[in-house]
């Protein structure tokens, strides 16, 4: 066996594990929170917040967390953390109200809060510069299988698990890949110095105060922000309330957007190794990508029928997918060690912008009066894409006025 694929297996496929459940926690909402919206009798402003809030936690973690894995290393910071995700899948499964949900998904966030920092740290410790976008594509290939998971098969599980059964069985895969971490993965040796917390948060503040990070980090955070709103939540009613899609139907779209998902990360990661093998710029994959999914977003407004959703929703999901691949160019712009803190500080903003717009569809949905079957109207729908639209313009126009006056 050749020494990249065993170090992949033993490093990066047990990290990708927890990614695994990171994407299972975010999307199993798409299917799941019409069920309870229905059941709990919650509106779009609430289905919204709950979402949301895991995203909250998640960036409120972040700094913390990604000193955690430059001092304490991956290994024992992603097993404890699994069992973390395992206690707020097991509060979510326990919930009867609004409340608890919340609750759980506070935990949730706090637990899958390090995903994909540990898998860029981990590779960017053992595999070459020209390897890293490569391998961290093909983990984070592997970890959206997760949001395949919470598609067509939950959907297919529902009537004999219920959706309490879903998060048990979540909740044990998640006490699994503990294990599984603790067991297999190793920190590779850093330098003999020991650098102390207060050092490492002064290191987060350099990043943090860089041009070079606000020239480029809020348009790669960008990509994951959308694919995180809309597979996270509101895809599934959007099939529902727009293109008329019943379960079985709104299932099988958002399990090709998964796929796509699965496809675009593993894609955009190659491609960019190979580019930058050949002396190109890092940033390329993500620009193409960055443009594909601001005309995905345009098509969906215009509230297309028949062939052209699942086109448009599996465009969607491909150019979002290259979100790592971005966090890979810019953290190769710092030094080595000091990627943990640059994802960080990348993942903070996806986290914030995340729960904003999540939010923010929800409030713009009840703007509308509800529709007597209890979805939501269109032209909310409609809406809510052209603020996201307007916001990525916004975001492309800086970087673009800030890259001519470099």
């Amino acid at each position: 066996m050749k020494s990249g694929t065993r170090l992949f297996l033993r490093i990066s496929l047990p990290l990708a594990a927890l990614n695994f459940l990171n994407n299972a926690s975010r999307t199993v909402m798409a299917i799941i929170g019409p069920v309870l919206a229905v059941e709990f009798a919650l509106s779009a402003s609430e289905l919204g917040l709950l979402a949301a809030c895991m995203f909250a936690a998640y960036a409120a973690a972040q700094l913390p967390v990604g000193v955690a894995l430059d001092m304490l290393g991956t290994r024992r910071v992603q097993s404890a953390l699994s069992l973390v995700v395992a206690a707020g899948f097991a509060v979510f499964a326990l919930s009867d109200g609004l409340a608890g949900f919340s609750i759980a998904r506070v935990i949730l966030g706090i637990g899958i809060s390090a995903g994909l920092m540990a898998i860029l740290k981990a590779n960017t410790q053992w595999f070459a510069p020209a390897q890293v976008a490569g391998m961290t594509g093909l983990a984070m290939a592997v970890a959206s299988l997760g949001s395949v998971l919470t598609t067509a098969p939950v959907e297919a599980a529902l009537p004999m698990l219920g959706w309490r059964g879903v998060f048990w069985l979540l909740a044990g895969l998640s006490v699994a890949v503990a294990a599984w971490i603790f067991a297999s993965v190793r920190d590779k040796p850093g330098p003999a110095a020991h650098r102390t917390l207060k050092d490492e948060l002064a290191v987060m503040r350099q990043i943090l105060g860089s041009r070079l990070f606000w020239r480029y980090g809020p348009a790669v955070a960008m990509l994951s922000i959308l694919n995180f709103a809309y597979l996270g939540l509101w895809a599934g009613p959007w099939l529902r309330d727009v293109a008329g899609y019943d379960g079985p139907a709104r299932s099988q779209t958002l399990l090709c957007y998964a796929l796509a998902m699965t496809a675009g990360m593993f894609m955009s990661g190659e491609v960019s190794s190979r580019v930058q093998a050949r002396g190109g710029s890092a940033l390329l994959v993500p620009s193409v990508c960055y443009a594909g999914l601001l005309a995905a977003q345009v098509g969906l407004m215009l509230q297309p029928s028949g062939a052209a959703v699942t086109v448009l929703w599996v465009l969607f999901a491909f150019f979002g997918a290259a979100g790592p691949t971005g966090y890979v160019a810019v953290g190769q712009m710092f030094p080595p060690e000091q990627m943990g803190r640059v994802s960080t500080a990348i993942n903070f903003l996806l986290m914030c912008g995340a729960f904003l717009l999540q939010a923010a569809i929800g409030w713009i949905l009840d703007l509308w009066p509800r529709a007597a079957a209890g979805g939501w109207d269109p032209r909310g729908y409609s809406a809510a894409l052209a603020l996201s639209v307007a916001l990525q313009l916004v975001i492309a126009a800086r970087l673009a006025f800030r890259i001519m006056r470099a």
